[in-house]
């Protein structure tokens, strides 16, 4: 039974631990405690697993770890298989490679509102920023602003948005679908408006899309989206792209549908299983 109070950040993550423990230390910092992690890990290797183990016991996060094994990029799957875990009424997506700032629990709790899912943006850091991040030598969330001032004029992040905080006002809510902007590095849905579509469309593989067909069907389930601009951004550690192959395929799709009131996935969270190749572990 989930925990109506409860906010479970659910990240996705895959190889890349050192990017992932900066992302658990900037959840470490938080100013509002009442969540839980859960690490959906999309198949990575045991040295990396451990890796996670380690810092989550260190950090004292309350942390459930669920993983399968590496089948290519699924992302629909390993989100519906963390979600299978977590236990709280509220969910927050991000993406392994995305640090908080210390306020973003709170700021997604205040931002929170029935029949809404909330939008989060990024700011994009420079390799050089996120090596000095993952080599431990800087640190991002809890920054004054003459330190954001100094990285942007370096040109080590690409805007001053996660500065800013403006209020819950009516401007935040965007009726109809629109696709630009939707980012699943962070976004933040009621547990029930989750299950009540499906969750996640497993059908959907490889890079890209994937998110939009989920905002679409809450769109169609009548769940509006709320803009998190200025209030929940997080901080993105550079890497190179990903594969993009099944991009053009996986956006087709979703245009099909916006023709469409699918609410439905066609093989979704109620279709997700966990069998004997799932490995669950939980620390705090």
């Amino acid at each position: 039974m989930s925990q109506p109070d409860l906010i479970s950040i659910v990240i996705t993550t895959y190889n890349r631990s050192d990017a992932l423990i900066a992302v658990l230390q900037g959840l470490a910092a938080q100013d509002d405690r009442g969540f839980e992690v859960v690490v959906a890990d999309d198949g990575s290797t045991p040295e990396h697993q451990q890796a996670i183990h380690r810092a989550a016991e260190t950090l004292g996060l309350q942390t459930h770890h669920v993983w399968h094994p590496d089948v290519g990029f699924t992302a629909s799957r390993v989100r519906n298989l963390g979600v299978s875990v977590a236990q709280g009424g509220y969910l927050v997506f991000m993406d392994g490679d995305c640090v908080p700032e210390t306020d973003f629990v709170r700021r997604h709790r205040h931002l929170r509102e029935t029949a809404c899912l909330v939008n989060g943006s990024r700011v994009l850091l420079s390799p050089a920023l996120t090596k000095a991040v993952l080599n431990g030598s800087a640190q991002v969330f809890g920054r004054s602003v003459w330190y954001w001032l100094g990285r942007w004029w370096a040109k080590d992040a690409n805007k001053l948005t996660g500065l800013l905080r403006l209020p819950d006002l009516t401007w935040r809510k965007r009726p109809g679908f629109r696709w630009r902007g939707i980012r699943s590095c962070n976004m933040g849905v009621w547990r029930s408006d989750f299950e009540a579509v499906n969750g996640f469309d497993e059908s959907f593989v490889g890079w890209g899309h994937e998110d939009a067909d989920f905002v679409l069907r809450l769109h169609n389930h009548g769940v509006v989206r709320k803009n998190g601009y200025c209030a929940t951004e997080v901080f993105h550690l550079w890497h190179p792209e990903s594969s993009r192959l099944q991009e053009s395929a996986n956006a087709d799709r979703v245009r099909e549908r916006q023709n469409t009131l699918q609410s439905q996935a066609d093989r979704g969270y109620r279709e997700c299983r966990l069998d004997g190749e799932i490995q669950i572990s939980s620390w705090g």
